[in-house]
């Protein structure tokens, strides 16, 4: 079990420790100074403690390729490590109805829920649906994100749920600086 408050007074030692050890300050009035702003911990804010809240629930992809949402081929590409379906949000559920009638949305949620699944699910699906119908292979969608990082992770995650997936001519993602 993990002790918030000791940790962040750990990382705060720490940090205190790294950011010391870039100067050698000789002047005793000035060094005297930042030991005070460092005693008096001026350099650093009070924890921010919040809890995350709870994403009310939605349809499984499962439901989801039942009732003809997305087809089945989809629903079995968004599984969990232990093949069991992803159980949707309310967002995520919303927006993918949205996608799939046609209409524009935006998604503002918080972090860790999922935002990616409303533009992964629909754009998977409809390039499962191009190759059922016979389509050539083709540019979908192009996804732009601010940090090279965010990029990677979500190339990984949705490469992650394509290579698990066993399609003969699984759609192919890939990434471009």
């Amino acid at each position: 079990l993990m002790d918030v408050f000791s940790l962040n007074q750990k990382s705060i030692e720490r940090y205190e420790n790294f950011s010391r050890s870039f100067a050698n300050i000789r002047s005793e009035d000035l060094q005297a100074a930042i030991d005070k702003a460092y005693n008096e911990r001026r350099y650093v804010r009070e924890p921010l403690i919040s809890l995350n809240p709870r994403f009310r629930p939605g349809a499984s992809v499962d439901e989801r390729a039942a009732d003809g949402t997305v087809l089945p081929d989809t629903a079995k590409v968004f599984r969990r490590k232990d093949g069991s379906p992803i159980d949707l949000y309310v967002h995520q559920d919303l927006a993918l109805g949205m996608a799939q009638s046609g209409k524009g949305f935006v998604v503002t949620t918080g972090t860790g829920s999922g935002k990616s699944l409303c533009f992964f699910i629909p754009l998977i699906d409809a390039a499962i649906r191009a190759r059922a119908a016979g389509e050539k292979r083709r540019t979908r969608a192009i996804i732009i994100y601010p940090m090279n990082a965010l990029a990677n992770s979500q190339l990984e995650e949705i490469n992650g749920f394509l290579r698990d997936y066993g399609l003969s001519d699984p759609p192919v993602v890939d990434r471009y600086t």
